[in-house]
């Protein structure tokens, strides 16, 4: 997340010390190590929000890789493609009907295990992990959709048809 080796060491042992001074507030609520990630994950957002958003100008030639991007006016920026597309998923994911969304963000986004979910939700394990497997197959229907790829079964349109000689 930050881009620098050392930064991201030091941010570790921030969140490791953050860890040892907040570990009293651990109520047991949910796993230990879905607790420890958001603690790591505040620890980051906040060094962050401390150090402000990076200026870049768009018109000056990127040197901070070793082979700089050619912009190419017109063509797709490989950088905006990931952002392009954790948007799309996240318009999916709310697109999703309220059960299976809870159980999704529940498990795959925070770390939930199946019994926890049930316990949350108040239902059983069987029906935790039948909403997540519906809910991953309406999602992976979904992303194939908006990029243009036929769904599981069908196939993409024929061409011309090939002639025997």
């Amino acid at each position: 997340m930050t881009g620098n080796t050392a930064e991201a060491e030091d941010l570790a042992q921030e969140a490791f010390l953050q860890l040892f001074r907040k570990i009293s507030t651990f109520r047991g609520e949910s796993a230990f190590s879905t607790w420890l990630h958001r603690l790591a994950v505040n620890v980051v957002l906040m060094h962050l929000r401390k150090k402000g958003l990076q200026q870049i100008s768009l018109d000056e030639v990127d040197t901070s890789q070793d082979e700089p991007i050619k912009r190419d006016y017109g063509s797709d920026d490989r950088r905006l493609t990931g952002s392009v597309e954790r948007i799309g998923l996240q318009k999916a994911i709310a697109d999703l009907p309220p059960g299976y969304r809870t159980v999704f963000v529940l498990h795959d986004v925070e770390g939930y295990e199946h019994n926890e979910i049930a316990e949350i939700m108040n239902c059983s394990v069987g029906n935790s992990k039948s909403q997540l497997h519906k809910a991953r197959m309406k999602l992976r229907e979904r992303l194939r959709q908006d990029r243009g790829v036929p769904p599981v079964g069908e196939s993409l349109p024929a061409t011309e048809p090939v002639e025997e000689v």
